[in-house]
Formats: structure tokens, sequence, C-alpha cells
């Protein structure tokens, strides 16, 4: 080529730029198909695990769902014995002996799961009532607030909760003919207590515990005795309207009485002698049955109840 003085010019091409550039388009052509498949599999890897993981779920859910609804097999029988042996291994008076602790094991043993167990009162023995309703439902009912806390920081899995009774031994006639003579009105034998002013009756539990239907009731509290104690008059008498007052389940409900030989009259007037299945001087067992809310007498025998 000649430039503007005629002199010939020579231009040289260097085909190594060309060669540059297409490598570099390669390089990237490299890099884009990798990250290109890296994606691919990716997505397939986890499209293929999602079905996996679902399973998995599925079975930990069902799982749950099993062990909620109470299907876990129940205490073997050697288990219970075995805890039965130990609890009443003791010369203390204030720990109920095996004589006792039997009849309540062998309910609890035969209540359909799970099994609703109300408790008045905190014992030695309420660990074992909790490990016994093994699967079930176990609330407790306590005077002492401070002790309730207390026993509920040590053991968390309990389910305690506190009560203000306002009941006096010395006005046990004077709260037994109240009842009756509201037993149309505020102290009928079915009825949601929690909207009650019943005397003998307990208003102040946690809601929930005049929803639920038990199955067992177990009247081991309050503690104390004396004419200004509060008795167990109105556990007695909640018993009783709880179990008249249950809206499905088992229409019949396991009422156990403790320290007997104080409560016999109370026993007589609201859990009936005729639901009375075995009783000595330390514990009485009833078997009272639901009635129709317009129901309004306790006993269906309305023969004079025997005195202590």
């Amino acid at each position: 080529m000649k430039n503007s003085n005629g002199n010939t010019r020579l231009i040289l091409l260097r085909p190594y730029i060309h060669k540059q550039g297409s490598s570099n388009r390669l390089w990237l052509l490299v890099f884009l198909s990798f990250f290109t498949v890296a994606f691919l599999l990716t997505f397939f890897y986890n499209r293929e695990s999602i079905p996996i993981k679902t399973t998995a779920t599925a079975v930990i859910t069902k799982a749950a769902e099993t062990t909620s609804s109470g299907i876990n097999p129940p205490l073997a029988t050697t288990v219970i014995n075995t805890l039965l042996h130990y609890a009443s291994r003791s010369n203390d008076s204030f720990h109920m002996p095996y004589a006792e602790l039997k009849p309540i094991s062998d309910v609890l043993r035969k209540c359909s799961s799970p099994c609703n167990f109300l408790v008045f009162g905190l014992t030695h023995e309420t660990l074992l009532w909790k490990a016994l309703n093994h699967n079930g439902r176990t609330v407790f009912i306590e005077e002492n607030r401070y002790y309730a806390a207390y026993f509920e920081e040590l053991h968390p899995e309990v389910d305690v909760f506190d009560v203000q009774y306002t009941t006096k031994l010395s006005e046990k006639q004077e709260l037994i003919a109240s009842a009756k003579a509201q037993i149309r009105n505020e102290c009928r034998p079915v009825q949601n207590l929690l909207f009650s002013e019943c005397k003998l009756g307990l208003n102040d539990l946690p809601n929930h515990v005049y929803e639920v239907d038990w199955d067992v009731i177990l009247v081991d509290g309050p503690r104390g005795d004396g004419k200004e104690g509060p008795g167990r008059m109105s556990p007695i008498f909640t018993a009783g309207v709880l179990a008249r007052s249950k809206k499905g389940g088992n229409p019949k409900t396991h009422v156990f009485v403790h320290d007997y030989y104080a409560d016999v009259e109370i026993g007589d007037e609201f859990l009936c002698r005729e639901n009375l299945v075995e009783a000595n001087y330390m514990l009485a067992h009833f078997v009272v049955e639901k009635m129709e809310g317009s129901s309004f007498q306790y006993c269906r025998n309305q023969t004079k109840s025997s005195v202590s």
C-alpha cells in the first residue's frame, strides 16, 4: 500500500490477536457451560430429594400423632407392681399402704387410654400417681400455693394448681343444709361449677378443669384437722358434681376418698351410699354415673345418710 509520498507501505496483520480474542470467548463459553451444568445438577438433585424429605416428615408427624393419641403401650405389670412395692415400703403414717394404693392403681390400669385423673392434694404419692397414669392426663389441686409452686419447680412435668378453700369443719352441718336447700339452683348436681356460687363448690379452679371428663378423681386433700380446718367437704361435693356433669367419655367416674373415716356423712350426702363399691376405715371407692341436666337429686335412694 502506498502512502501520500508514493512509497509503498507494508501492513502486517498479526493473526495472534485474533486468536487471543477467540481464546477468551472459548474460556467464557466453558465457564458458562460449567455453571449451567452445575445448576441443572443441583436443580434435579433437589427435585428428587423432595419426596424423601416429605416422607420422613410424614413419618415423624404420624409418630407424634400416635403418641398424642395415647396409642403408646401401657406400663407393664412388672413395672406397676415394682412402683407399688417401693411406694408402700414405709412406716410413715402419712404414706398409703399397699392395700390402699392397689385399688386406685387397678382402676387406673383398666381406665381407657388416655385416662383423665384429678387429684386433690399433693402427697407422698403424687409422683406415683403421675407415673401410674402413663400416657394420661393427671392434674393436682393443692391448697398451699407456695408448696404447689415449689413442687412444680422441682417437677415441671407435673401439673399443679392451687386453690383457696373457704369452708370450715365447724360449719359442716350448715353447709350440707345450704347445699340441699339450693339443690335446684346454685348447688344442683349437674352444672358447670365455674359459674356457681354454691358454698360447697369450688369455682376458682382453672377453666379447663371444668371442661374435662374426668375418669378417676382422688380426694386426698386438703390437709389439716380441727374445727377451723377446711375439711374435705368441698372436694367431695365438687367431685360429685364433676362426675354427674360429664359431657362425654365413660359415663361412670371412679371417686376415691382417702381418710374416709372423717367424711362418711358428706360422702353419703353427695357421692351416695348406693354408689359405694368398697370402703374401709381409710379409703372409700365410689362409682358415680353422669346425670341429665334436669336431675335435681344427688342420690336416687333418698334414705337417711349414715353418720360416722
